[in-house]
């Protein structure tokens, strides 16, 4: 249980170290995702957060709750929040 709240701590910050050390020291990923590799591949790589909160949130007998969902898109919405929260297109003060 204390490695558990050790990853979901790691998970808040690092998705993606948090998520590869699950999938390669549990079997969580392969039972949320029916032993598939492409899937849980591409969300590491491109949605973390999303894949993180699906991995924890999957049950085997029921699959993912009414609240389970609505981590998955909390997820969802901070992978879209690192993605375009960038200030890129902030506008700059100009000095005269």
């Amino acid at each position: 249980m204390a490695c558990g709240c050790l990853v979901v701590l790691l998970g808040s910050a690092f998705p993606r170290i948090a998520l590869l050390l699950t999938w390669l020291f549990s079997d969580r990923v392969e039972i949320a995702f029916d032993d598939q590799w492409l899937l849980p591949l591409a969300g590491l790589l491109f949605l973390p957060y999303t894949t993180f909160f699906f991995v924890l949130a999957y049950a085997p007998v029921g699959g993912v709750s009414a609240i389970g969902w609505f981590f998955v898109a909390f997820g969802f919405l901070l992978d879209l929040g690192s993605y375009f929260g960038t200030n890129r297109y902030r506008p700059t003060d100009s000095v005269a």
